[in-house]
């Protein structure tokens, strides 16, 4: 499909879930057979929408919005039944284990499991007397040249040095000159064609799904963190264009002040931009970028979106977000240059949550970018609030919640009375059936989109939680199980669309 912002000109709805969620035999959602089949369950539900987190290769903590890479997928959705179709792997090479659990993912079992299978596969891959798939591997690694050379031995140098930080590496890896890299890359040759090879194998799989998404009317929305992880290949391979000292270590870093969130603010970690170096190279790091993120999904949501009119910079070292300040993001200079490169209807969604100024609104809606309303927001008090959707325009999408927000009868179990007692008269229920009642008024919302997460769609509680701002641990482990995508849970998605004049 065309990436323009299909959001500005109808009625939609659908669906918030990343891939790890899916159902399978591995200890974690893949890109097979279950990852069809929720796209079939979308187009039975006459939904139009699927929202996916990040698709990154991610790193500490497991989160989606921290990977080693801007631009590298994630191996760990990578199917296993895919590559015993195309002949990398046999039945015998991937073992199912009985003890992995069907509601949650254990990252740590996970990662060793699906890297040993891969690693399988990559050896297959090294005899195998497949022409079209060496050729296709090869084509991969030109066209992708750009970001995965470095992507590939930063890996390998990483997987050398035991997994440590590359800030903590010897000198002439953390720092390496050109002549060491090209001797670097002689060295680990075999080590650095592998992550090439995981990494063309995932694009493989994921531009298969996608092509089978579009091809059924199904729409990706997909994620772009507005920061890196500091252990990440684009730290290490372009320090210039970040905010680090001379040793390369972070001179501030990134975070938001105390919020609905946090009283102490959240603490990222991540190193901030030299906007300055940015601009010097007409933002090329950043239409690379995009240009790529854009060819996995059809519109892409841009997290923390406020980060680029002005944005929070807590010095290095700091234990909390609390003593930070705010300075100028590029602003209109570095979206008049996405308008010089994809055209007037950015495919851009502004994550626009938060301390958001006026400048920020006005950032947004100069480029006629679609805002987001949280209904879990509008009934955290009792006073009048822009979140409740009289208080809509058209250009907005409405969530009963996101990722970071616990699900609606988890939220409503733990909120106060009043606050229960504001939903109740508001959407003129008892509240017996909660989730529903959201999602019914997040669909007849004013709002052009109405996208709710499967857990709402559920009905599940706290326990189906993605994340917890500001937790380091337990999680991105939700997974569901396939029984759960019933014949009445289509029913009642595909009559609550059609009562709301969606995706007609």
């Amino acid at each position: 499909m065309e990436n323009y912002n299909i959001l500005n000109s109808q009625r939609l709805s659908g669906i918030l879930l990343h891939p790890t969620s899916f159902p399978s035999k591995f200890g974690i959602g893949d890109l097979g057979s279950c990852a069809y089949n929720f796209i079939d369950f979308l187009v039975k539900s006459n939904q139009k929408i699927w929202q996916v987190l990040p698709l990154g290769h991610t790193g500490y903590g497991d989160s989606p919005y921290q990977s080693f890479s801007s631009f590298a997928g994630q191996p760990l959705i990578i199917s296993p039944q895919k590559l015993i179709d195309i002949n990398l792997l046999n039945e015998d090479d991937v073992y199912y284990d009985n003890s992995f659990n069907s509601n949650k993912i254990d990252y740590g079992y996970v990662i060793k499991y699906k890297f040993s299978i891969l690693r399988k596969a990559y050896s297959n891959f090294v005899i195998i007397n497949d022409f079209n798939l060496r050729h296709n591997w090869s084509k991969f690694c030109d066209r992708e040249k750009k970001w995965l050379d470095n992507y590939a031995l930063f890996m390998a140098l990483k997987d050398l040095n035991k997994g440590s930080m590359w800030i903590n590496w010897d000198n002439s890896m953390s720092h390496p000159t050109k002549e060491t890299k090209e001797s670097m890359i002689n060295e680990l040759t075999y080590e650095i064609n592998f992550y090439k090879f995981i990494q063309f194998i995932f694009y493989e799989q994921w531009s298969q799904l996608k092509k089978y998404a579009n091809d059924k009317g199904i729409y990706i929305i997909g994620d772009l963190p507005i920061f890196t992880s500091f252990d990440s290949s684009d730290v290490w391979a372009n320090k210039q264009l970040f905010s680090l000292d001379s040793s390369g270590y972070p001179i501030d870093v990134a975070g938001v002040p105390p919020d609905y969130f946090s009283k102490t603010g959240q603490l990222w970690g991540n190193p901030l931009y030299n906007w300055e170096v940015h601009k010097e190279t007409n933002y090329e790091w950043w239409v690379d970028r995009l240009s790529h993120v854009l060819k996995l999904v059809d519109i892409v949501r841009i997290d923390h979106f406020r980060g680029f009119e002005s944005y929070w910079s807590i010095p290095y070292g700091n234990k909390t977000a609390i003593n930070g300040t705010w300075k100028k993001g590029p602003s209109k200079d570095l979206f008049d240059t996405f308008v010089n490169k994809f055209g007037n209807e950015l495919p851009i969604i502004a994550e626009d949550l938060g301390i958001i100024t006026e400048q920020v609104r006005i950032l947004r809606d100069n480029y006629n970018l679609p805002g987001m309303k949280i209904l879990q927001f509008a009934f955290e008090t009792t006073d009048d609030n822009e979140f409740l959707p009289y208080n809509y325009n058209k250009n907005t999408i409405c969530y009963t919640g996101t990722h970071d927000n616990d699900t609606t009868r988890g939220w409503y179990k733990y909120t106060n009375e009043l606050n229960k007692d504001k939903v109740r008269r508001y959407m003129n229920t008892d509240g017996k059936d909660i989730s529903w009642d959201f999602i019914r008024t997040c669909f007849g919302s004013v709002s052009n989109t109405a996208i709710v997460p499967l857990q709402d769609i559920l009905c599940l509680d706290n326990h189906a939680r993605m994340n917890l701002p500001g937790s380091s641990m337990g999680n991105w482990q939700w997974r569901y199980t396939e029984n759960m995508l019933t014949d009445f849970i289509i029913y009642k998605l595909k009559s609550t669309t059609k009562l709301f004049g969606r995706n007609i």
